[in-house]
């Protein structure tokens, strides 16, 4: 299983709104900066996140971004379902006609319970879980932001 750039990108500056959001709205370039994501995608991603509702955006000299609900609210099962429409394993699952041995397949079943361990597992753990995760690694050392 890959994770698109786009979800990691998205769980990385959705991390960094959890971190940082008590300070007021944190605006792009900021995010972008300490993430390490191309400024012009990181507004493209910000853009999807606040119409998906995860987030709200504010324009202007005093603009920026904060998330619009609590850090443990939000799954990482959401996120990824939000930024990457196709995360099925295989495209036979979402057309069993492309494949002509569907109904027949061995293996199909193994991929589609990896699929279910696996979206179960994102679903578990929240932005909030990632942020207090994220902030005891970097106070030993291990990650700087």
């Amino acid at each position: 299983m890959r994770v698109p750039m786009k979800v990691d990108y998205g769980v990385r500056a959705l991390i960094d709104l959890a971190q940082h959001g008590d300070e007021g709205p944190v605006r792009t370039s900021d995010i972008a900066g300490r993430e390490n994501i191309p400024e012009p995608y990181l507004d493209h991603l910000l853009t999807i996140l606040s119409k998906s509702g995860f987030i709200q955006s504010k324009r202007g000299p005093q603009g920026g971004h904060v998330l619009s609900k609590s850090p443990q609210e939000i799954s990482l099962g959401v996120i990824m379902s939000t930024l990457d429409v196709s995360s099925s394993l295989l495209d036979c699952f979402d057309e069993p006609s492309t494949c002509t041995l569907y109904s027949t397949c061995a293996q199909r079943e193994v991929w589609r319970s990896m699929g279910e361990t696996a979206q179960n597992l994102l679903s578990s753990i929240t932005i909030g879980d990632l942020a207090q995760r994220q902030k005891r690694l970097s106070s030993k050392g291990i990650y700087q932001i």
